[in-house]
């Protein structure tokens, strides 16, 4: 679980829309990009200006995909075929 806090109601309001639609979000920290299900946006009390924190669910990363073969293709419609 990826967890961080932000200060924008910005970008709590577009984690929060993700949350309750069950998309992915992404959020960038440095230098490395997270991607994944937001669990939970919990507001801080008692904290001005206010402040969220935020738990992400990361996705594991996806595979390359591999090249399909090339499959020669026949053409079986054509009169010349046999």
């Amino acid at each position: 679980m990826f967890t961080f806090e932000t200060a924008d109601q910005r970008e709590m309001r577009r984690f929060r829309m993700a949350q309750f639609s069950g998309r992915t979000a992404t959020v960038k920290a440095g230098d490395t990009t997270i991607t994944g299900h937001v669990r939970s946006v919990q507001e801080q009390e008692a904290s001005v200006p206010p402040r969220w924190i935020i738990t992400i669910i990361p996705n594991p990363p996806k595979q390359a995909a591999t090249p399909r073969r090339a499959a020669p293709h026949i053409n079986s419609f054509r009169e010349d075929f046999y």
